[in-house]
């Protein structure tokens, strides 16, 4: 009879993950996690299996923009894949975001948003990036205190509700500078009482967004990141359509190939400064404080998912004699890689009690 390697499967990512069971019963207590524990293991259970299969069916399909409609219309819409269609509607009913702003737990609010996304997101084929994003926004929107923006974004940006959930692009990068943003040359023109943003933004990270918030130099500033400002802006009309805004194309990138990442070309884009006209990187800073601890977070994730695929191959996998579990060197190599992936889980949750 002809073999075929039984391939590895996930158990439930909570109940399977002693470190973050102990880690949560340490932080949250035994009260607050029995509270919480049923909607760990819900979303453990959707990680692997249901999500963790619509993930590998779904793991050849990328985002696609179409420039024109039939009728010779410039539309530039993007369709992103089945898999983050589901992730969006996910990610507001479970609180990925929301989860960090409600005041139930506390300072401890943080942990138990973290703690959900450390179980699921490892499924869900890096929609974690507009997620990062739309935390950053909120914590940016929040910290600079202009009451407009916050009663028109805040609610929609930690909304549970699928359908009035936004998402946040984050609008730095331009050919000149690259990550030395002073150099942006996107500028802000006044029009009456409005502004408007013209340039190129070079690499813009899930354009699929409702909102984003960019550095743009306001006519008559002087060089560097001292004379950026930081704007909102909404993508799109009433209508649904973008606001001046063109999307020349989507990168061709080697990894994260799900992220609708594009460039862009504003062109007289309505924009609305946040705090200030100048000290724009300075302002930004919130949202790249809380985009890098998701991108820490997500590190540990996906070694947790390593790992886990890692330990049940081996007690699959039979060779020279006995299951690979059995052999003392391989063991030994487990261990090495568990060691390191719970080192980084706890060093990444710590930054996020720290961010709060």
């Amino acid at each position: 009879m002809a073999f075929f390697q039984s391939p590895p499967q996930l158990a439930n990512q909570f109940d399977d993950d002693p470190l973050i069971r102990e880690y949560l019963a340490h932080k949250l207590g035994a009260g607050d996690l029995a509270k919480l524990e049923a909607e760990y293991r819900e979303l453990g259970e959707l990680a692997a299996k249901d999500l963790y299969r619509a993930m590998l069916e779904d793991r050849l399909n990328e985002p696609v923009l179409t420039h024109w409609d039939p009728w010779g219309h410039r539309i530039d819409h993007i369709e992103v894949s089945p898999l983050w269609k589901r992730a969006q509607r996910l990610s507001a009913e479970h609180g990925l975001v929301a989860a960090g702003y409600e005041s139930e737990l506390g300072d401890r609010a943080r942990i138990h948003q973290f703690a959900l996304n450390y179980l699921v997101q490892a499924s869900l084929d890096i929609y974690s990036c507009p997620l990062a994003m739309t935390d950053g926004a909120a914590r940016t929107l929040l910290d600079a205190g202009n009451q407009e923006l916050i009663d028109r974004a805040i609610p929609r940006l930690t909304s549970r509700d699928p359908e009035q959930m936004w998402t946040s692009g984050q609008w730095m990068t331009e050919r000149t500078g690259g990550s030395d943003v002073g150099k942006s040359e996107t500028e802000a023109r006044k029009d009456g009482d409005s502004w408007r943003l013209y340039g190129t933004k070079w690499f813009t990270s899930a354009t699929t967004a409702e909102m984003s918030l960019a550095l743009a130099r306001p006519q008559g500033n002087g060089p560097g990141g001292r004379g950026l400002a930081l704007f909102y802006i909404e993508l799109r009309d009433d209508d649904g359509r973008l606001r001046n805004i063109e999307v020349n194309r989507l990168k061709d990138k080697f990894g994260t190939r799900k992220v609708p990442t594009a460039e862009l070309t504003l062109d007289g884009t309505p924009a609305i400064p946040v705090t200030g006209l100048e000290n724009g990187v300075k302002n930004i800073t919130p949202m790249l404080t809380i985009t890098r601890t998701w991108n820490a977070v997500a590190a540990s994730w996906l070694m947790r998912r390593g790992v886990a695929l890692a330990r049940d191959y081996a007690r699959r996998r039979h060779a020279f004699g006995d299951y690979l579990i059995n052999k003392p060197l391989h063991v030994d190599t487990l261990a090495s890689i568990a060691a390191e992936q719970e080192a980084a889980t706890l060093m990444a949750f710590r930054c996020a009690e720290l961010v709060g």
